[in-house]
């Protein structure tokens, strides 16, 4: 249905993005499977923000950011933002790298940057993550448990890269660096090369020359222990239902002496509870959809007031939605949609933005839950 609705994206063109791959043969060659090097994948690319705007964004307490710094004796030191510019060293001092993450929630041109890579379900998207390095900063060899791209956006950066053959940790660093890495290919990337990492490739990055920014395109891969702790919490969460639940009855219990243990048919109870609520499979799919769109723990939006969406409206950079066969998910919230009104939705999902032509068709409903998110900051009115 996404292939359906997606009208921005020929998924069978070849892209430069891709070193003349097409989104459906990058993705059935290398997504998940092999690495993959571009030379010049976006050739007019400029960094998202300049050095001083980056090192703003890191003083600010809304912004997730670190420092990483190793000296000549190979000792690393970790410092968690907010860092003020004084906190940062000279530019001229070799071996530091300042992270910004989440850029794309603070600046739309990080946000647009996003956009290239919309071929891969947003729901897997994490964020940008912008790298500043002085000369032979970087943040050692290491390996991600999800996809990245990474775009060299100013300066060189070298790139090492092997498949993982010991996962030992080094235990005198406060990173989660590898402590024995042997790399079996090398490249020096420059403004516009792009380098994929399926998960668990062992990489190393170090900045060449310094006043080198590399962003970094992270998706999400939760773990199954934790998908299902944050599904249950949230299904705890849920109002009850409108119909009245099934009490425990016992009326076969004998007197026990042993009141200590827990009954069997209590246990046996408890597990039918939880079968019975996870077999609706609207309730399950639902609860995933909100989970999935939930903001981060650092994004508000504000209110606007004075706005409407007869010239149509486009979703904010830090909103997220998705939508599955019956529901539309916008930032935590799910809701039930059909007809053309969900072909709307939809596709404000799939590109962003419904123009007003398109908000044309929508009915008075759709009309009335679109101000209300103009109204919240979760859209913006297009000019």
């Amino acid at each position: 249905m996404a292939q359906r609705d997606n009208l921005s994206m020929d998924l069978n063109q070849a892209l430069p993005l891709l070193g003349g791959l097409s989104p459906t043969q990058f993705m059935r060659r290398h997504w998940q499977k092999k690495p993959l090097l571009v030379r010049r994948a976006i050739a007019d690319v400029a960094a998202p923000v300049t050095r001083a705007q980056m090192f703003a964004l890191a003083a600010r307490d809304d912004v997730e950011s670190r420092l990483i710094q190793r000296d000549a004796r190979d000792r690393w030191q970790l410092r968690q933002g907010p860092l003020p510019r004084r906190a940062l060293p000279p530019l001229a001092r070799p071996g530091w790298t300042l992270l910004v993450q989440g850029l794309d929630l603070h600046c739309d041109a990080a946000h647009a940057l996003l956009s290239h890579f919309r071929f891969v379900p947003a729901a897997r998207l994490d964020d940008l993550m912008l790298s500043y390095a002085s000369a032979g900063g970087g943040v050692g060899p290491h390996i991600d448990s999800y996809d990245v791209f990474l775009l060299q956006v100013q300066g060189r950066r070298r790139w090492c890269i092997g498949r993982l053959e010991d996962p030992q940790l080094r235990d005198d660093v406060p990173l989660k660096m590898l402590a024995r890495f042997e790399p079996n290919q090398e490249w020096l990337l420059e403004p516009g090369d792009l380098l994929y990492l399926p998960p668990g490739w062992a990489h190393d990055g170090v900045a060449v020359g310094g006043d080198c920014m590399t962003a970094s395109i992270g998706f999400r891969a939760p773990q199954a222990d934790e998908l299902a702790q944050a599904l249950l919490a949230r299904l705890a969460d849920s109002p009850p239902s409108s119909r009245p639940g099934q009490l425990y009855r016992d009326t076969a219990q004998p007197a026990t002496a042993a009141p200590g243990a827990v009954p069997e048919p209590l246990q046996r109870f408890a597990r039918e509870a939880l079968a019975r609520a996870l077999a609706d499979p609207l309730l399950l799919e639902r609860t995933l959809g909100e989970w999935l769109t939930e903001p981060k723990a650092q994004v508000w939006f504000e209110a606007r007031a004075g706005q409407n969406v007869r010239g149509g409206v486009q979703l904010d950079r830090r909103t997220r939605m998705a939508y599955d066969a019956r529901h539309i998910y916008i930032n935590g919230e799910s809701h039930r949609a059909s007809g053309r009104d969900a072909h709307l939705m939809r596709a404000l999902a799939d590109q962003c933005r419904l123009d007003a032509a398109a908000l044309g068709s929508a009915s008075q409903v759709a009309r009335t839950l679109l101000g209300e998110w103009l109204a919240d900051g979760w859209l913006q009115a297009l000019r």
